[in-house]
């Protein structure tokens, strides 16, 4: 999916939330557990009930990989069934990759061939080889680690060199060197607020990916006022506040429910850029 498709369907669905499937069999309703595949069966449902609401999906790789081969299945079908049945969704997977070259060239064979997902997040610290391998899909984007959500992101985000100049704003320039806004997107948590603005400086047309709404208390509306582009810019995800909100038989219902409340605030945020 192009950055273009990507615009157009943040416009028709006058959204652009991601939902996160962080699922936890810990979590997830009791009464799924007598499921062949509960972790398959509770995605496939919260999918059909969010499907309408969002633009895009985010599995996070531990989740399932913390189950083994069972998780991994779970979660081939579950990027299968969404191929099948959604294929305008933009399909993300969570798993912050990043090695040398050619164990990153593995990974990006793993994800974009085998697997045949939109986009991956990828981790910077190695540097350019480490990153450049998941460049070379058209059509694919990397989702490059920034400015995180969790505290820790303090202990080096924010440090800074001799220049004055902070790692996720070097982050942000040098890695522009490697991809452009049509290959490339960064991850910035929802709870860094008015950093969106310095942001924006460094990186004004890039979209970026948006966790830390919800359950980690960050700001839609800080997110837009800082954070948009003429092109909207941002994925904004939510997971636990979606697919966790009710742990009944109702659990897809109500999660459809968060959703459409998430879309309809995203809606007035778009109302003056569309």
């Amino acid at each position: 999916m192009n950055k273009q498709q990507l615009f157009e369907n943040i416009k028709r669905k006058q959204s652009f939330l991601c939902v996160g499937l962080d699922t936890d069999i810990k979590k997830i309703p009791q009464h799924l557990l007598n499921e062949e595949d509960p972790i398959f069966a509770f995605n496939k449902a919260i999918i059909d009930a969010t499907a309408p609401y969002c633009i895009a999906y985010k599995p996070n790789l531990a989740f399932y990989e913390s189950m083994g081969v069972k998780g991994w299945i779970s979660f081939e079908k579950t990027i299968k069934y969404l191929n099948e049945n959604y294929p305008d969704q933009f399909i993300i997977a969570d798993a912050k990759r990043g090695d040398i070259g050619n164990t990153s060239a593995m990974y990006a064979r793993t994800f974009f061939e085998e697997i045949d997902l939109d986009a991956v997040t990828v981790a910077p610290y190695m540097g350019e080889d480490s990153v450049t391998p998941f460049l070379g899909y058209e059509g694919k984007w990397v989702i490059l680690l920034a400015l995180t959500s969790n505290k820790g992101s303090h202990d080096f985000q924010l440090t800074t060199d001799e220049s004055g100049e902070r790692l996720f704003e070097k982050v942000l320039r040098k890695s522009q060197e490697w991809g452009n806004d049509e290959n490339m997107m960064y991850v910035v948590g929802a709870t860094q607020g008015k950093m969106f603005e310095d942001i924006r400086k460094v990186a004004p047309n890039h979209f970026l990916l948006v966790p830390g709404i919800g359950a980690q208390g960050g700001s839609l509306e800080d997110v837009c006022k800082y954070g948009m582009n003429s092109t909207c810019g941002l994925i904004v995800n939510n997971s636990r506040a979606i697919i966790y909100a009710d742990s009944t038989e109702n659990f897809a219902t109500v999660a459809g429910e968060k959703a459409k409340e998430m879309q309809q605030q995203m809606a007035e945020q778009l109302k003056e850029l569309l």
